[in-house]
């Protein structure tokens, strides 16, 4: 089985979906070949720097305006028209590359890759089967599309939305999104703690996502100063700046805390922890209901973020930090009424779908055949 994957570096989570991915067919196809690509950057660096460093500046600096456009793009024909525009111009690139690789088949963990491939298709330049697989809890119109093969979602909403827009319900497979094998197993606490150096006492992750965007100073130090007796891992990514201003926190307080940078032991880290505060990224999000964790989300980027939310939140799985000030009541709640814990951890495991990789690997099987 000879896989190409594209994708598109805005955030880590499409990325390492694709990665993810590679592991299941790696292990069950050891001779397989496979590559990941970065499409815009593989097609074109300098466009590829305008759409990412131009989302990462709106998302950090200017976040109402990404969700006003956010919001735009679902209904506005002309943003599709211009994205369906840069796809037919972008796709003589592509092309040659999936002549010469040769796949069984494409997976595309973002929108505009998959859209290129549809063009592709549809113009009869390639005709391999294709997977579009959708790595946030919500729908957008850039992902339909008639021509591709399967879609890959990550709850039953989804998929009737899509069935709604006039996608066929046989193309989609709530397999949900796949993660990282590291994450199905479950390592000794008593031995992660003595790794870590930490103690064994009610433990709260705090995670930014893999560029360190949201309040994570301000909720940090509302931890800080909570007197209940936790202990706390930060996560800060590869926002080094921060990093540096929570160690100088730190000194200051008499707290158990381990802050750590940009880490690839994160599944560590959550089977030490009773709860997780982050970002509502699709990725994270996923990993935290495979390791069965109650979430309390923070600063959601307007538009998919906040769809992810509130499907985390309407589903008893997480709720949502509005202001630093109420994480002294949210964890009093949480630390005194331990059914409260017991009900979110029970709704994530609910909401978790463990077997993706597996399931989507067999229907690439069932694709290809």
């Amino acid at each position: 089985m000879n896989v190409l994957y594209l994708s598109i570096s805005m955030g880590a989570g499409h990325l390492k979906a694709a990665e993810a991915l590679k592991e299941y067919v790696d292990q069950r196809y050891p001779d397989s070949r496979s590559q990941i690509i970065d499409t815009f950057k593989y097609v074109n660096p300098i466009v590829h720097k305008i759409f990412v460093d131009g989302y990462l500046s709106l998302i950090k600096n200017i976040p109402c305006v990404y969700g006003a456009l956010y919001r735009m793009s679902e209904r506005m024909e002309n943003i599709n028209r211009l994205s369906n525009a840069l796809s037919k111009a972008f796709s003589y690139k592509l092309v040659k590359l999936i002549k010469d690789f040769n796949p069984s088949i494409i997976v595309c963990t973002h929108p505009f890759p998959l859209q290129i491939v549809s063009c592709l298709k549809k113009e009869k330049k390639i005709n391999i089967p294709s997977i579009g697989i959708l790595t946030d809890y919500v729908n957008h119109p850039f992902w339909f599309h008639d021509n591709i093969e399967s879609y890959i979602v990550a709850h039953d909403n989804i998929k009737r939305d899509m069935v709604k827009c006039g996608i066929p319900e046989n193309r989609i497979h709530t397999y949900g999104i796949p993660v990282s094998k590291v994450f199905l197993q479950k390592t000794s606490r008593c031995k992660l703690l003595e790794k870590y150096g930490l103690k064994d006492k009610f433990t709260v992750l705090i995670m930014g996502g893999s560029l360190g965007f949201g309040n994570i100073k301000k909720v940090f130090l509302a931890f800080l100063e909570c007197k209940r007796d936790i202990q706390l891992i930060v996560v800060t990514g590869k926002n080094i700046k921060l990093k540096h201003q929570l160690q100088n926190f730190i000194n200051h307080y008499n707290k158990n805390v381990l802050l750590i940078g940009y880490t690839n032991e994160v599944n560590n880290l959550m089977d030490i922890a009773d709860l997780i505060i982050t970002k509502p990224g699709g990725m994270t999000i996923s990993e935290a209901l495979v390791k069965e964790l109650p979430i309390l989300i923070m600063s959601p980027i307007p538009g998919q973020e906040e769809r992810n939310c509130y499907f985390l939140t309407s589903n008893g799985a997480a709720e949502k930090i509005d202001d630093e000030k109420d994480i002294k009541k949210i964890i009093d709640t949480i630390l005194d009424t331990p059914h409260k814990l017991k009900s979110m951890r029970e709704k994530s495991k609910m909401l978790s779908l463990p077997n993706s990789g597996y399931d989507i690997l067999n229907l690439m099987e069932s694709l290809i055949s």
